[in-house]
């Protein structure tokens, strides 16, 4: 979310507070309110609504846009404002012009040939757009970016233009330790010479490999050197150990440093039979108490795993599914609710179909029941060019013709 203003959330009953949150419930019914929608949805390109950066709006605005025929000046208007927004404006024109408007695609052209943040905004276009929307601009960009005091940030589109790129430093390349053996690379993680960095790449090339039993009594030695995190990837590296540091993991839970007693939790969480569900149900209830919109997606998967024996998180996976503004969380609440054996999923489903996350639309199109509306949708989704790849295969297998069985 942007810093720029403070913003909360509306609630989630209202027309704004479900089209803020990208929930599906609320594409739908902005399709039936298109006059108190379309304020709404200029205001989500305007503003960026998104708990994080990992979570989609762009095709869900863009396709708003598109159904209620919107009109396009304010969108195109903002190109002309902040870098966010400018940013927000090109993601939703750029859709729809792949879902075939003329408009945009001439707007973000011209944009490229007058406007002041034309050289991200053609990086955009060279990753978005077919070869033959943009490769004409190269005159163009010969012409303009002499003047630009920031040098492009991809290889595409510059080299195809001849346009040498400068690129930054990026440092010393990463160890390559692919030659040792399992005892080096731990000799090399015990050794306190080597530095934070070196360490790292251990652990890089340990998070690739099998278990490796003897890392488990380094572990507490590899935190930052501040002592508050583990050092990057030990995490992964731990991971590889499966059950193997389970034993460790009930010393680490004691430790006063909180980043390994985490470490500890989570591989017992893990790891452990069914004795760690009343942990990790209240480990949920607390995340809802505290409005802890990252991270409650890891202890839904975790309770997943333990199916209806888990029945007692029900009421928060429910809560978190309608609630969060960390969309590209939701996904793993309502896996966990059908892994779970929840009753009355099947309007979770359905709606999925127009969530803004791809992973919520995938779930929509395995699990929503065989009635008109969702077959309807599931038919938009797979001839959608806008629509992303995996989401269009998806959709064209459900809507296949089944092979009669025979014996």
């Amino acid at each position: 979310m942007s810093d720029d203003d403070v913003m909360s959330y509306a609630r989630l009953n209202t027309l704004a507070g479900l089209l803020q949150r990208g929930r599906g419930f609320g594409a739908r019914s902005a399709l039936h309110n298109p006059q108190t929608a379309a304020p709404l949805i200029y205001d989500g390109i305007r503003r960026d609504w998104r708990w994080d950066s990992t979570d989609d709006r762009a095709l869900y605005l863009a396709r708003l846009v598109q159904d209620l025929r919107l009109s396009l000046a304010p969108i195109v208007e903002l190109l002309g404002g902040d870098q966010e927004q400018c940013g927000r404006a090109v993601d939703v024109l750029e859709l729809l012009a792949l879902g075939g408007c003329d408009e945009t695609r001439e707007a973000l052209r011209s944009y490229v040939r007058e406007g002041a943040r034309w050289v991200s905004v053609l990086e955009s276009l060279s990753h978005q757009w077919p070869l033959e929307w943009w490769e004409d601009l190269g005159e163009v960009a010969r012409a303009r970016i002499g003047g630009e005091p920031e040098p492009p940030c991809f290889t595409e589109p510059w080299t195809r233009f001849g346009i040498e790129v400068q690129r930054p430093n990026p440092g010393p390349p990463p160890l390559d330790l692919t030659d040792l053996d399992d005892g080096a690379l731990l000799d090399l993680l015990a050794d306190p010479g080597l530095g934070s960095a070196g360490k790292v790449d251990v652990l890089r090339e340990l998070s690739l490999r099998g278990p490796v039993e003897g890392l488990i009594p380094l572990v507490p030695s590899l935190g930052t050197p501040n002592g508050r995190r583990p050092l990057p990837l030990l995490r992964q590296a731990v991971d590889r150990l499966g059950t193997l540091a389970v034993p460790a993991a009930r010393r680490w839970i004691c430790d006063d440093r909180p980043w390994l007693a985490r470490l500890g939790a989570d591989v017992l969480a893990d790891h452990l039979g069914p004795e760690v569900i009343p942990a990790l149900v209240s480990e949920l209830a607390d995340q809802r108490e505290a409005r802890a919109w990252c991270g409650p997606d890891t202890t839904a998967r975790r309770l997943a795993r333990f199916g209806p024996a888990a029945t007692a998180a029900v009421p928060d996976l429910r809560w978190f599914w309608l609630r969060t503004p960390h969309s590209y969380e939701r996904a793993a609440y309502l896996e966990a609710l059908a892994a779970i054996g929840t009753r009355g999923l099947d309007h979770a489903h359905t709606e999925s179909l127009w969530d803004c996350e791809e992973q919520a639309r995938l779930l929509g199109i395995a699990h929503a029941p065989d009635h008109p509306e969702a077959l309807e949708r599931i038919a938009a989704l797979r001839d959608d060019p806008m629509e992303e790849p995996e989401v269009r295969a998806a959709a064209k297998a459900r809507l296949a013709p089944r092979t009669p069985h025979r014996d």
